[in-house]
């Protein structure tokens, strides 16, 4: 095996990476992977707490800052994007992964629960990209593009069966988005692509996983027959953010041990 040739394809030594909801579940895993591979991280969370937390234990595994943002609000977007331009002069890696689930039976589905979902996975996923894109055209090329990678989900492509109207409407919405941009930025050397990750253990799933029996019955609906770990996540947010993954723009990469191939 030649281990510098595998270093060269999925390496990511001095690449510098912002990871949005970094501070737990998914974003975790994505920005563990990409301090094992080599990335300086940035991570943002909307509670100061958790982020901390997060900076503590992710410290052991390479060189992670924080900075606690709401990204449903312009404020909290401009100061995430201020605080990356503070401290880098270039991103190679946007990872758009902050996100907010809602569910309500259809008849009563709040105006709240619907805005709360498409500001934070939709508006947010824009409008952060937007404000950063002088700094990944800076570190961009046409041999080693930037890279940015959105957080989409299984949901987008099937309907769930549960009353999550405006998470699986917005997930279809980041798929779509990921599209345009990778179309749109493939003139200034940046990949747009998108994990749509199944079943992870995260505080959005917690409420099905966390007992055994919802576990064991979400599990049995994967034709792989288990739930997602994290190497699972951070595989795919390498090969996305590396050489490996250098020609791939506008595509939406499930991640759920084939649960975007059932439809009923």
């Amino acid at each position: 095996m030649d281990t510098n040739r595998l270093k060269a394809l999925f390496g990511l030594e001095g690449k510098r990476a912002v990871v949005t909801g970094g501070s737990r579940g998914i974003g975790y895993m994505i920005a563990g992977g990409l301090l094992d591979a080599g990335c300086e991280v940035i991570i943002s969370a909307r509670k100061e707490s958790q982020v901390a937390e997060a900076v503590a234990s992710l410290s052991e595994r390479g060189t992670v800052h924080g900075v606690p943002a709401d990204l449903s609000t312009d404020d909290g977007i401009a100061h995430l994007a201020a605080e990356v331009s503070g401290r880098w002069d270039g991103l190679e890696i946007l990872c758009n992964n902050a996100g907010a689930s809602w569910g309500e039976p259809l008849e009563g589905f709040s105006t709240g629960g619907w805005d709360k979902v498409m500001n934070v996975n939709v508006r947010g996923v824009f409008f952060l990209s937007q404000q950063l894109l002088p700094l990944l055209r800076a570190a961009a090329s046409a041999q080693d593009p930037s890279r940015i990678i959105n957080t989409g989900s299984v949901n987008g492509l099937t309907p769930p069966a549960m009353d999550t109207f405006s998470y699986s409407s917005s997930k279809a919405a980041v798929h779509m988005l990921t599209r345009h941009l990778g179309k749109q930025l493939a003139r200034d050397h940046i990949t747009v692509n998108a994990i749509a990750p199944g079943p992870f253990d995260s505080q959005m799933m917690a409420f099905a996983l966390d007992d055994p029996a919802g576990r064991n019955a979400i599990a049995a609906d994967v034709p792989l027959g288990r739930i997602g770990v994290p190497d699972d996540m951070a595989g795919v947010a390498i090969y996305l953010a590396s050489a490996a993954g250098a020609y791939v723009t506008g595509a939406v990469i499930p991640v759920g041990g084939g649960l975007s191939t059932v439809t009923e």
